[in-house]
Order: structure tokens, then C-alpha cells, then sequence
């Protein structure tokens, strides 16, 4: 997932420098949205595997 959120970032950073300025805010909305998802799923993760440890 967090493959994906840089593959937007990189998709907005290049509409940018074409002036595309409404696919750049779109392709950075979704970056900073699956960036989100996958620090609260790697976070997730983790306490899981301390709890089921001890």
C-alpha cells in the first residue's frame, strides 16, 4: 500500500510540473489518504503481534 501511496505522489509531482493542477490535487489526495491507511495498518500490525506474544 504504500507502494501505491508513492506512485501517486510521483503521479502529482509530474502532472504539477505539466501544470496539470487539478490531477496533481487529486493524485496527492489519494497519496496522502493510502499514506494515512498504511501507517494506522503498519501501527495495526504491530500491537496485534505484541499482544499475541505476551
Amino acid at each position: 500500500m504504500l507502494h501505491y501511496a508513492v506512485v501517486f505522489l510521483v503521479i502529482a509531482l509530474i502532472a504539477a510540473v505539466f501544470g496539470f493542477g487539478g490531477i496533481a490535487a487529486g493524485a496527492v489526495g489519494i497519496a496522502k489518504v493510502l499514506f494515512f491507511v498504511f501507517v494506522i495498518m503498519a501501527i495495526v500490525s504491530f500491537v496485534v503481534s505484541l499482544v499475541r506474544r505476551g
